[in-house]
């Protein structure tokens, strides 16, 4: 059932696997300070999404199996996926990452997910959480796939902090992780009716085009605008 959702935004997906970004952690290309940036932000990005992971579990809607279930997946974002972080958070002697300021991309996509995740029943909550993980284990399967290419041709430039991120997400534990959590969105779907998996393929296109914009802020090294007034013209 879930499969469907990702076969409705299969074209924002085709495209994000190819992210410049992506690509140049592969092939040892992606400079540090963009690679440091991203970092940071998807650290802040970890804590609010396990925090939708217990809203979730909170939902009246939701069984005592599966609501156990998404306090795991809230344990493993803030410490399986952040120790990865926290490991390079060290070797770069940053510290108060975690006070850091959310860049306007982290901010859309987190404030979304929570919104949804409050507000809207958990069939829809479930969905605009699926992408984060579903499309991180499949682009770390295509970026494990592009680095064997690129090994057996000699044209790599190995950064051990890239391929430890694509080992992580590329890894079997989390890809047993992504399966749990789909099984979960199967079930609900097949309780929900047509309007609900409607809903659904809404949220979860849209979380699909915030994890791309994600990595174009990362890419980009978006800051904040300077706000400044307008000069009013005289007459």
């Amino acid at each position: 059932m879930a499969q469907r959702l990702w076969d409705g935004a299969a074209e924002e997906i085709a495209i994000t696997e190819k992210h410049e970004f992506l690509v140049a952690m592969v092939d040892g290309t992606l400079s540090l300070d963009r690679f440091r940036y991203y970092v940071v932000q998807d650290a802040l990005y970890l804590t609010d999404f396990a925090e939708c992971f217990r809203i979730l579990a909170r939902n009246g809607g939701m069984s005592e199996a599966d609501g156990q279930r998404l306090h795991a997946f809230a344990k493993g974002a803030e410490e399986d996926e952040k120790a990865l972080h926290n490991s390079f958070f060290r070797e770069w002697d940053v510290t108060g990452a975690e006070n850091a300021t959310a860049m306007p991309n982290t901010l859309l996509y987190t404030s979304y997910m929570l919104r949804v995740c409050s507000t809207r029943p958990y069939a829809e909550g479930l969905a605009v959480l699926l992408p984060c993980m579903w499309i991180y284990w499949h682009v770390g399967k295509c970026m494990l796939r592009l680095r064997e290419e690129l090994d057996e041709a000699g044209t790599r430039r190995a950064v051990p902090a890239f391929d430890a991120w694509i080992d992580l997400y590329a890894g079997e534990e989390f890809e047993k992780e992504v399966k749990d959590y789909i099984g979960m969105v199967d079930r609900a779907m097949e309780d929900a009716d047509e309007e609900t998996i409607k809903r659904m393929q809404e949220h979860f296109n849209m979380s699909c085009r915030l994890e791309h914009m994600f990595w174009d802020q990362a890419q980009l090294l978006m800051e904040w605008p300077e706000l400044k007034a307008s000069r009013s013209s005289s007459s």
